[in-house]
């Protein structure tokens, strides 16, 4: 791990290494579905002019031999193994019901009627996931990672062999809890399940409190054995300590159940290798009959996993192993093996998924570093948003803390979690709302963009003092938000233009309160997590306290997302949701921990004395507010680019009404691409943008060169109109262009990339909780 690198500004250091996301398919692969010629046709013919006559019946038959073309390029991208492999992962049913039939078809102008023109555009809207989206996603999305080497200037690139240097297939978490339902339901199995106490209650001595419920009176051996219910113990183990016999043992745990103090069940923790667990919690069954039965269950999807695993890219191979494990899965568990799209669950609804290595590493020096003042003002003033944010929120919580002393005397953290549902507070969305907006207010003070511009461009020392002024000061807030993880990309034709200067940055998502490289999906395709865990202690060279996180929240948190830099050293306090090992030394029940006011600042007190600012275990439902909140775009219609010194910080975007898009309700198709680029010219629109539409899960990839990109645009646009007739979607410029894709393979195919970072608050006065202490110590 190489030293610290230093932003210019604004007090905060980088990690030393960063993750390179890029999609798994060449950038160039999208600009093959514009026909050569047909765009600059179609602008032969003037604004609101009369789309007739011989030259439109020119251009008519000029576009119809274009789309047919374009059809048998989408024939060739659909019969590429790779295609279909991913296509496989992302929706397997579509290789029968979409691309078959497509493949078997002939492209004619006359046979391209409704259905073929559908399996066209299907093609083409996941070839633009596949091409330009940086998305992180198995091999179509291969985490790759890169390091700075601060003794260099430029960009290097080495390719390594291969696309992917190195692929796993995961269960869904869903998956695993419903083999071990499965599992469960054999009685025989019973007595190796251990009871655990539900986190949020809490026995002091013949009294049994649970939040928003009046206080219960509990036997004395009911007590007892209530206080040895901690999710390791079986019901035999529990005898022994007690002395007791078993049967008086099973009665009282009957009655603890039917009281919902406690759980006895099989809960699988929250891990990349939920299965391992399962095996390893079935294989302390001694009785060797029912221990069997229970891991033969297990070893169904097990050994379906495997083949998905070895069938790679061999698509057949890898349907039919897709298929024979839906089918073993539900015939195992009399459930079905995907959940249904659009349900309120989170974004894994396969049994499966896969993640990959990419094989290409970069390594970035000095060139990117100089050019990086801007990031380092924009991250002063998401500081300044999460320490307004923790006030806002603080206040809330304290106020439920002191209403809950004044009528209980004390507060343990199981009380006061429930008396802020939902987490945070109930009033935290309205808070964030008016932190952004102040936000927003203040920003546009800064750059006092004219109205009407297209392009800003500011010195980063004209702005520096006014930010230093708005936004300036020591961080504040919870542990997790001393990180931001910003997206930066470079727009460079080669990395050789990097090292002679000739380049431009454009700051993308600013993920704020988070690092999210640490996340599991990014962990578990790292060469060395150790350094990963390196990095992570020169943070918090002390424990820290998390929260116990639920393994999904839609829509986007599940157990693939979750935090993996968790170390030995750091408390876990179990909230409401229990997915922790309950065999970890450091896992807490929040009934257990102390809620205390110590000098005007609310802290936690852990059960072995360690004491931790009260906003660290709601840290990551306060990060769930604000994570995706930094923003200088408003509601305005128009937005422009504005640009600090080579830093792109805002991207020149547009919000249109749905319903005003005449163009997108035109039955002929070469009327809708030319009447298509005259609103694309009248907004001032540039070839290549992202939409975002209220209607769509994700934003999409359009070049207005390409009729098959408009033709999905247009009914994207028709959907959303008849859903809203007053809804309105965004058209953001794409920067930088496929034309800009640096990164490249071993064969040279170049790849659009995004560089994400890990910046770190390095102003957290010496005063403020950011690890623990015990006994005074740290």
């Amino acid at each position: 791990m190489s030293g610290y690198v230093e932003l210019p500004t604004g007090g905060w250091r980088l990690w030393s290494q960063f993750a390179l996301r890029g999609p798994g398919f060449p950038a160039a692969g999208v600009l093959a579905l514009a026909p050569a010629g047909l765009a600059e046709g179609a602008d032969k013919f003037e604004v609101g002019t009369d789309l007739s006559g011989a030259d439109w019946t020119a251009f008519e038959t000029l576009f119809s031999e274009a789309m047919v073309a374009t059809a048998q390029e989408l024939q060739r991208i659909a019969a590429m193994p790779m295609f279909r492999a991913a296509l496989a992962w992302q929706n397997r049913q579509l290789l029968d019901s979409g691309i078959a039939p497509f493949l078997a078809w002939t492209p004619s102008a006359a046979g391209r009627t409704s259905m073929p023109r559908q399996r066209e555009e299907l093609v083409a809207h996941y070839w633009q996931r596949f091409c330009v989206k940086n998305d992180t996603i198995g091999f179509f999305g291969p985490v790759g990672w890169g390091r700075w080497d601060l003794s260099t200037r430029g960009i290097t690139v080495d390719p390594g062999t291969g696309l992917v240097d190195a692929s796993q297939v995961y269960f869904s978490s869903w998956a695993i809890d419903q083999v071990a339902r499965t599992v469960e339901a054999d009685p025989a199995l019973r007595p190796w399940i251990p009871p655990r106490r539900m986190s949020f209650v809490r026995r002091v001595g013949r009294t049994v409190t649970m939040p928003g419920r009046p206080p219960q009176q509990i036997l004395r051996f009911h007590g007892e054995v209530l206080d040895l219910c901690d999710g390791v113990r079986t019901a035999a183990e529990i005898a022994d300590t007690l002395t007791t016999p078993l049967p008086a043992v099973e009665e009282a745990l009957a009655e603890l159940l039917r009281r919902r103090w406690i759980a006895r069940r099989l809960e699988v923790p929250t891990s990349a290798h939920p299965e391992r667990w399962l095996r390893s919690a079935v294989g302390r069954v001694t009785d060797r009959t029912v221990r069997d039965r229970a891991l033969a269950k297990l070893a169904v999807v097990e050994r379906a996993r495997d083949r998905v695993h070895e069938a790679g890219m061999n698509v057949d191979a890898l349907a039919g192993a897709l298929a024979d494990l839906e089918t073993d899965f539900a015939a195992l568990t009399d459930h079905a093996a995907a959940r249904a799209k659009g349900a309120r669950v989170a974004p894994c609804r396969s049994l499966l998924y896969g993640d990959a290595r990419r094989s290409a590493t970069a390594t970035i020096g000095t060139a990117i570093l100089d050019e990086l003042t801007p990031l380092g003002l924009f991250l002063t003033a998401a500081r300044w948003m999460t320490n307004r944010f923790a006030e806002r929120v603080g206040a809330r919580i304290r106020a439920a803390y002191e209403r809950l002393r004044d009528e209980h005397g004390s507060v343990d953290l199981g009380a006061l979690w429930f008396a802020c549902l939902p987490v945070p507070h109930p009033e935290s969305a309205a808070d964030i709302s008016a932190v952004q907006a102040e936000l927003r207010e203040r920003w546009a003070q800064i750059i006092d963009a004219p109205p009407d511009a297209r392009r800003v461009q500011v010195n980063a020392a004209d702005v520096a003092d006014r930010v230093n002024e708005l936004f300036a000061e020591p961080g504040r807030g919870w542990n997790i938000a001393r990180y931001v993880s910003p997206d930066v990309l470079v727009c460079a034709d080669d990395p050789d233009a990097v090292e002679r200067g000739e380049f431009g940055l454009v700051l993308g998502e600013l993920h704020v309160a988070m690092n999210t490289v640490g996340a599991s999906l990014f962990v578990m395709q790292h060469p060395d997590v150790d350094s990963l865990l390196a990095e992570t202690r020169r943070d918090f060279p002390g424990p820290r306290v998390l929260p116990m996180l639920p393994k999904e929240q839609p829509p986007r948190w599940s157990a693939r997302s979750r935090p993996a830099l968790v170390r030995p050293e750091d408390y876990v306090v179990a909230l409401v949701d229990h997915t922790g090992d309950p065999s970890r030394s450091r896992n807490v029940l929040a009934a257990d921990v102390r809620v205390e006011d110590h000098a005007g600042r609310l802290v936690l007190v852990l059960p072995d004395g360690a004491e931790f600012d009260v906003l660290d275990v709601f840290g990551n439902a306060l990060t769930n507010r604000v994570m995706d909140r930094f923003t200088l775009r408003g509601d305005s219609a128009h937005s422009p680019r504005i640009t600090i010194e080579r830093m792109v910080v805002a991207r020149e975007s547009w919000r249109v009404p749905a319903a005003e898009v005449q163009f997108a309700h035109d039955k002929s198709e070469a009327r809708r691409f030319v009447r298509a680029r005259w609103w694309c010219a009248g907004l001032g629109l540039p070839r290549f943008v992202f939409v975002v539409l209220p209607t769509e899960p994700r934003p999409f990839y359009v070049d207005f060169d390409s009729p098959v990109y408009v033709n999905i645009l247009a009914k994207a646009i028709r959907r959303l109109a008849r859903q809203d007739p007053d809804a309105r979607f965004t058209v953001t410029e794409m920067l930088p262009t496929p034309e800009h894709a640096w990164l490249t393979d071993d064969v040279g195919d170049r790849y659009t990339s995004e560089l994400r970072f890990v910046a770190v608050d390095q102003t957290v006065g010496a005063d403020d909780t950011v690890t623990g202490t015990v006994g005074g110590q740290q």
